[in-house]
């Protein structure tokens, strides 16, 4: 078998896995109850996918610290699921700060990673117990000069990863002269550097490009110790997983393999931490829409949907990702490989040409009303959502097992960077 057929069969296993989960989201009793109340749009966030997520990565990288990057979902449920299993906690605002510490989340399990921060910043993440900070220019360390004796940077590298669908290294980071400078500058300064930290692009399905990160920045350690007579603490991998919207890609277990090749026989010498986002949520929450206009267009058939790429779709226009859509009919079985598809372009609710959220997609024949639902939309959604044309954030129903009690339905607003729910 060709590489593209087995790219093609892979594709469509992975379809019918999605379709077959959100077909048994869609069917609970808690999910009917949330479009009972809310209507549509509405998000289904179920904590304990986010749990299991957690749980995968600490099983293929156990030696590995993990601090979930708050930024990919700012909900209540999943930063107090994942503070009640231990977590850490990566953040990069004073308010995201403020929602972790809201959560009794102690100090030393949380990391300050903007490059970039206020005077003012620093001095509340300081004042709130956090130790661990990361710079990648002269103008920033210097911020750093008497602050407390425990306070440690780490200086974060930029690697560059044209495959990745955020390539970070394009606004942050430096190569290894300049890295080199500034812990030269920074122990003139008497300031700790900690460490190295690194950020291999956002969503990158290549792990050969995780493991030639890891060993750079190791051989360059390793150099400066030797140059200067110091001992670095820590190491910093960012983060990066894949996760597969609809395409495959390698695996949590795939990636932290090769990656346990190279970091393990430094898991006593470092403090190896990462800072995972997009694969902790990002199969957390499914997306539940409807058809509220239709229109037949020199292009063929268009569906309006309630909800678009201004709202919880901006991940497709802000990551480029692209979730699966079903319709529900399909799901429930009241479409046949019979009936009568067509390739349709759906577009949002708001009066903008450019919010189309996808062309080209194999639908049956749709009324309005008939309900449509994404899978995997934990993960850059709500928390990059405007409220453009004057429309609502939409609303997250929290299904599933909640962080301390049995199976809830409860049912919440998306919760915005430093605001908890009663």
């Amino acid at each position: 078998m060709s590489a593209a057929a087995r790219g093609r069969r892979a594709t469509r296993s992975l379809r019918e896995t999605r379709g077959a989960e959100a077909s048994a989201l869609l069917s609970s009793d808690a999910a009917r109850a949330a479009i009972a109340l809310h209507g549509t749009p509405v998000l289904l966030l179920d904590p304990d996918r986010v749990r299991r997520q957690y749980r995968r990565l600490r099983n293929a990288l156990p030696f590995v610290r993990f601090h979930y990057a708050v930024k990919a979902l700012s909900h209540d449920a999943v930063i107090g699921a994942l503070a009640a299993a231990g977590c850490g906690f990566d953040v990069a605002t004073s308010e995201e700060l403020q929602l972790v510490a809201a959560h009794g989340v102690d100090a030393p399990r949380v990391i300050h990673t903007h490059p970039i921060k206020k005077p003012r910043e620093i001095a509340e993440a300081i004042d709130a117990g956090v130790r661990t900070f990361v710079v990648d220019n002269e103008t920033e360390l210097a911020k750093f000069e008497g602050t407390p004796d425990d306070v440690r940077i780490l200086v974060r590298l930029a690697y560059r990863s044209p495959h990745a669908k955020s390539d970070l290294s394009s606004k942050f980071g430096v190569g290894a002269f300049e890295a080199e400078h500034l812990v030269e500058r920074a122990l003139a300064l008497g300031i700790e550097v900690g460490g190295f930290s690194f950020h291999v692009g956002s969503q990158l399905d290549d792990p050969e490009r995780f493991v030639q990160a890891v060993s750079e920045t190791l051989a360059l350690m390793s150099a400066l110790e030797k140059r200067w007579g110091i001992r670095f603490s820590t190491l910093d991998i960012g983060g990066g997983f894949p996760t597969a919207y609809d395409a495959p890609v390698a695996s949590v277990e795939e990636v932290g393999a090769r990656l346990r090749a190279v970091l393990e026989p430094y898991a006593e010498r470092y403090d190896i931490i990462a800072e995972p986002g997009r694969v902790m949520v990002a199969e957390a929450m499914m997306l539940v829409t409807s058809v509220a206009g239709i229109a037949e267009r020199a292009d063929g058939r268009w569906y309006y949907l309630d909800d678009g790429l201004y709202g919880a779709y901006s991940n497709v226009l802000t990551e480029d990702v692209h979730p699966m859509i079903f319709a529900e009919r399909e799901l429930q079985g009241r479409a046949t490989d019979a009936a009568p598809h067509r390739w349709a372009t759906l577009g949002g609710p708001t009066c903008d040409s450019s919010d189309v959220i996808a062309r080209e997609v194999m639908l049956p024949d749709l009324q309005v009303g008939d309900l449509l639902v994404s899978p995997v939309m934990g993960a850059y959604t709500t928390v990059t959502a405007t409220r453009f044309n004057g429309r609502p954030f939409t609303p997250v129903a929290v299904v599933g097992r909640g962080p301390a009690t049995g199976e809830v339905t409860a049912i919440t607003e998306p919760v915005r960077v430093g605001q908890t729910v009663p």
